[in-house]
């Protein structure tokens, strides 16, 4: 048995943990309040600021973890590296979780060094850099905060009135302290793509079926899986995601996220853990979800293939309103329907538009998408948080 210390206990978290506790797992949650969704099923539970190193260096001298698996961006990830001079295996490394919580670094990483595809990007500091990164990339372009996640602080400016406001709004929605962006050429895609990416400690990269997804707000609305690439785009995508992950090192699961335009294929960027719109797994399209994927890579157990086993999709069911002690109404209409479920995550409180559960929906291989994404998006529609 290991001892896991989770760092950020989010839904994805918790699965996660779910996961590995039925491979018989001791997990230490940790996050920045009381009552994350994680720590509702883990063996123990600490509240800190991640950011604090001296924080994260007192639970880790405390609990003495063998692995320590990151599940946000908002960590003072440099202590990684000191963790792993204490022989405690970080996921999927230290150089991964630097690099990657960090878009400016995984970007040079990804254009610079390996010379992936990627949109035309620059980086700034104060609005006036900005400005004029604006006018160098041109408009329209898709601003970042460097460090954030789920889509927070990024935004497409349209328009010269637009760039203070894209700016204002990156400042509010960078995570950590790192305060700057990137400014990205905006890509005309036909659609988005995650392509979950295994690398194990012995064995090949193994990669899952694409999923494509929907964004608002720059966070997804829907997944569904598999979605179609054409054979010449997926053999490129997956060369991309083995060589970032390769020069990244490390076990576990990724999210590696493309864009897929008429030019082909461009790396948009990637998350060294379990990805958000990887929760449509959930509903069984695949013989491993990818919490098991990530629970079995991590652990150097065998994983001897992956195989789509359903065509499935997920729908986000959000709150409208701040408030305490969530209750789901509609949830008896929801399951009435078949081939269907929901996740419930358990948040201990609400604000508009925060994540609360997912509606998943799941029928045979080869099963058309669209009517299932619209089925989906139904039954979520059914469930409400009050």
């Amino acid at each position: 048995m290991k001892k896991i210390m989770l760092l950020g206990s989010g839904e994805l978290g918790k699965e996660f943990t779910i996961a590995v506790k039925r491979l018989g797992q001791y997990v230490i949650a940790v996050d920045s309040y009381n009552n994350a969704p994680a720590q509702q099923v883990a063996d123990e539970r600490e509240v800190i600021n991640m950011l604090d190193g001296a924080a994260l260096d007192k639970i880790v001298a405390k609990h003495k973890p063998d692995i320590i698996v990151p599940e946000i961006e908002a960590i003072r990830t440099e202590r990684f590296y000191e963790y792993e001079k204490q022989e405690i295996q970080v996921v999927p490394s230290a150089r991964a979780a630097n690099f990657t919580m960090n878009r400016k670094a995984i970007r040079d990483l990804a254009a610079k060094e390996l010379g992936i595809r990627t949109a035309k990007y620059a980086y700034a500091k104060t609005l006036d850099e900005f400005k004029k990164a604006v006018a160098e990339i041109g408009i329209p372009c898709v601003v970042k905060p460097l460090m954030s996640s789920s889509g927070k602080g990024q935004s497409v400016v349209k328009s010269e009135y637009d760039i203070e406001k894209s700016w204002n709004y990156a400042m509010t929605g960078t995570r950590g302290d790192l305060m700057e962006v990137i400014i990205e050429e905006f890509i005309k895609f036909n659609s988005e793509i995650t392509l979950l990416t295994v690398t194990q400690k012995s064995g090949p990269t193994l990669f899952c079926p694409p999923i494509g997804h929907r964004q608002e707000r720059g966070d997804y609305q829907e997944s569904w899986q598999p979605h179609p690439v054409s054979e010449k785009d997926l053999s490129d995508a997956k060369e991309m995601a083995g060589k970032v992950t390769e020069a990244l090192t490390g076990a576990g699961i990724w999210g590696v996220e493309f864009f897929l335009s008429d030019n082909g294929v461009y790396f948009s960027e990637l998350s060294p853990r379990p990805h958000d719109t990887g929760m449509v797994t959930l509903a069984g399209t695949q013989n491993f979800s990818e919490f098991e994927l990530h629970s079995r890579a991590i652990l150097g157990l065998p994983i001897p293939e992956i195989l789509l086993e359903r065509t499935g999709a997920s729908a986000v069911i959000l709150a409208s309103k701040e408030g305490s002690s969530p209750t789901f109404s509609g949830v008896m209409e929801a399951l009435a329907d078949k081939k269907t479920d929901i996740r419930i995550f358990g948040k201990p409180t609400t604000r508009p538009y925060r994540r609360m559960a997912v509606a998943l929906v799941y029928d045979a291989v080869g099963t058309a998408i669209q009517p299932l994404i619209e089925k989906a998006k139904t039954i979520a529609g059914k469930v409400n948080v009050n």
